[in-house]
C-alpha cells in the first residue's frame, strides 16, 4: 500500500459500512444521516439483544426478555415488586406478553404474584428469594462483562461518557415527543 494511501476504517470494511456506501451512492441527493443512524442503532440493538439472550439462556436458563423483567423488579428496590402495568410500560411490551413472561417466571419460582390489598385487587409481581439471587448474579456478570464491553474498551472514558450522554438525550427527546401523547 503506498505511503500516502488511506487504510479503510472499520466502518468501510463492515457490513453496515457497505450499507452506508450503497445508500450514499444510490441517493447522493438526500441527507440520509438520520435514516442511517436509525439503521446503525437497530443493528446494534439486534446484535446486543441476541448476544444478551444467548448469555441469559446459557448462564441462567431464561431468555433475555425474561431477565429484563427480573432486572426491572430488582432496580425498583425492596420489596422488589411492581404492578403488571408498571412492568409492561417500563419494558415496552404488551400486557399479554408480560402476562406470559410472569407465568414462565412464576413456574420457575423466580417471581410471585401478590395482592397489594386484602380484597385481592392491585396485584403485584414480586421477586422471590431465588429470583433475587438469580438477578443479582446476572447483574454481577453484566457488570464484569457486558455484551458491548470488548468494543467499549476501544474508547476513552471521555468518548464513552459522550456516547452515553448522546444516547440518553436522543431517548429523552423521543420519549417526550412520542406521537399520541
Amino acid at each position: 500500500m503506498p505511503a500516502n494511501s488511506k487504510r479503510p476504517s472499520g466502518a468501510d470494511r463492515s457490513h453496515i459500512g457497505k450499507i452506508t456506501r450503497e445508500w450514499k451512492t444510490e441517493r447522493p441527493d438526500l441527507d440520509l444521516s438520520d435514516f442511517l443512524f436509525q439503521i446503525y442503532v437497530m443493528r446494534l440493538g439486534r446484535m446486543v439483544d441476541q448476544a444478551y439472550d444467548r448469555m441469559c439462556r446459557a448462564r441462567f436458563g431464561i431468555s433475555g426478555s425474561d431477565m429484563r423483567v427480573l432486572l426491572a423488579l430488582r432496580r425498583s428496590g425492596p420489596p422488589y415488586a411492581k404492578r403488571p402495568t408498571e412492568l409492561f410500560r417500563a419494558l415496552l411490551v404488551t400486557s399479554g406478553a408480560m402476562s406470559k413472561q410472569v407465568d414462565r417466571l412464576e413456574r420457575l419460582k423466580l417471581v410471585e404474584r401478590r395482592a397489594e390489598s386484602e380484597d385481592g385487587r392491585r396485584p403485584q409481581i414480586r421477586l422471590t428469594r431465588r429470583g433475587l439471587s438469580v438477578v443479582d448474579a446476572a447483574v454481577n456478570a453484566i457488570a464484569r462483562r457486558a455484551v458491548v464491553s470488548p468494543a467499549m474498551k476501544r474508547f476513552t472514558q471521555r468518548e464513552r461518557k459522550a456516547v452515553s450522554q448522546f444516547c440518553l438525550q436522543i431517548l429523552e427527546h423521543l420519549e417526550r415527543d412520542k406521537p399520541g401523547r
